[in-house]
């Protein structure tokens, strides 16, 4: 009951800020003593089930960008393929710190007030394209959003998580939406990588339905709780959740790395 407990209070707060929160997930589980390669699996199922419950409620209310989650899915799976493939080539400390780094420093980019790109005359034009969020058209400068992309999705595809902790800024800072749209485009996103995740995992057995089918009903909820509280929430708390989060990730990807390296 307490792992079901804190896995809905995860899903609730990840929902909210659209980071999905799968290794919270993963700690969790591996605490209760679940064996690691079904903690992965089940931490996949239920990072899915959350992002689809909360998509339903994005998707009813039109604030996800199917455009944009398109071109910035695409432009980060390409690139976090490419850091998958090079993250051999650095050491586990170096990839753990790097990765905290990026945490802090988008965390604190997250408190800055940025303008949002809206224009309801926006045209596409060689490298800007519009993207409708509700009755609102923002233009988006792909010259900016999509070297940023990449960049996200292969420091991202090096450590070996979904993203979902650059996501939101990359849309709130380098494409100019709107907090509550960049946080339901970006839950879409990872629905996506946790399903194609949680397959790769199950093709190898280690899914147990009795233990992560109850959890995705947890989930589930939490989720569709979540995206009600990030509709309604106003952006400059959700951004101040986003940047807190992402500080607790990093100090626990750092307190992780000291240990690995025998600091503590």
């Amino acid at each position: 009951m307490l792992t079901g407990f804190l896995i809905f209070v995860v899903a609730v707060l990840m929902t909210m800020v659209g980071k999905g929160g799968g290794n919270f997930y993963v700690v969790i589980l591996a605490a209760s003593k679940v064996p690691m390669h079904e903690a992965a699996t089940t931490g996949q199922f239920i990072l899915f089930s959350a992002s689809m419950a909360a998509m339903a409620g994005f998707h009813q209310k039109k604030a996800i960008s199917w455009r944009l989650a398109m071109i910035i899915g695409l432009s980060t799976a390409t690139a976090a393929l490419a850091g998958g493939f090079f993250s051999h080539l650095f050491s586990s400390l170096m990839l753990k710190s790097t990765f905290a780094g990026m945490l802090l420093i988008t965390g604190a980019i997250m408190l800055l007030p940025v303008a949002n790109h809206s224009s309801n005359t926006a045209k596409n034009s060689p490298g800007i394209i519009a993207i409708r969020s509700g009755t609102e058209v923002y233009a988006v400068n792909l010259w900016l959003a999509l070297p940023v992309a990449i960049l996200a999705g292969f420091g991202s595809g090096m450590v070996g998580v979904s993203g979902g902790s650059f996501l939101v800024p990359l849309m709130v800072l380098a494409c100019g939406v709107p907090m509550r749209t960049a946080v339901a485009t970006a839950t879409t996103l990872i629905a996506g990588t946790a399903l194609m995740g949680f397959i790769g995992h199950a093709l190898q057995g280690d899914f147990n339905p009795s233990a992560a089918l109850p959890l995705g009903v947890v989930t589930i909820i939490g989720g569709a709780i979540g995206s009600k509280f990030a509709l309604q929430a106003r952006p400059v708390h959700l951004k101040k959740l986003f940047a807190y989060s992402n500080w607790a990730a990093a100090a626990f990807m750092i307190f992780d790395s000291m240990r690995t390296a025998g600091v503590l």
